[in-house]
């Protein structure tokens, strides 16, 4: 019984990670939307990023040396496996996205052109 509880706690445990990880901050640099996602251990070549209707969908799988099989760990509190869908908080220019995204130390960056909707108002 108690080894079902822990068992237990430990799938519940990963599944908030799972909705938590990765970290993701967004700031606006001029006209762009700037993401940034934090998920070391990862292979540039098996992230997959897309966009459709302002939705950021990033999907990323941790492999071991032979390639097609997900690493054997024994204890870990990242996801091997992330599949995230992020809305985003402006419209997003996707006709104008080319090679916007960049991977380096772990560190995810994508900078993705926005929209300009809206107007200030000035306040008399």
């Amino acid at each position: 019984m108690a080894k079902q509880l822990i068992n237990e706690i430990g799938n519940k445990s990963r599944e908030f990670y799972e909705f938590v990880l990765p970290p993701i901050d967004m700031h606006m640099d001029d006209n762009n939307l700037i993401v940034i996602v934090d998920m070391p251990g990862f292979d540039k070549k098996n992230i997959k990023l897309s966009i459709h209707n302002n939705i950021l969908a990033i999907s990323a799988i941790k492999k071991n040396d032979k390639g097609n099989q997900s690493i054997n760990i024994i204890w870990k509190q990242r996801p091997a496996k992330i599949e995230k869908k992020i809305l985003l908080p402006v419209n997003i220019k996707d006709d104008k996205i080319t090679k916007s995204a960049k991977y380096l130390g772990g560190i995810l960056t994508i900078s993705l052109p926005r929209i300009n909707q809206g107007k200030n108002i000035e306040i008399e």
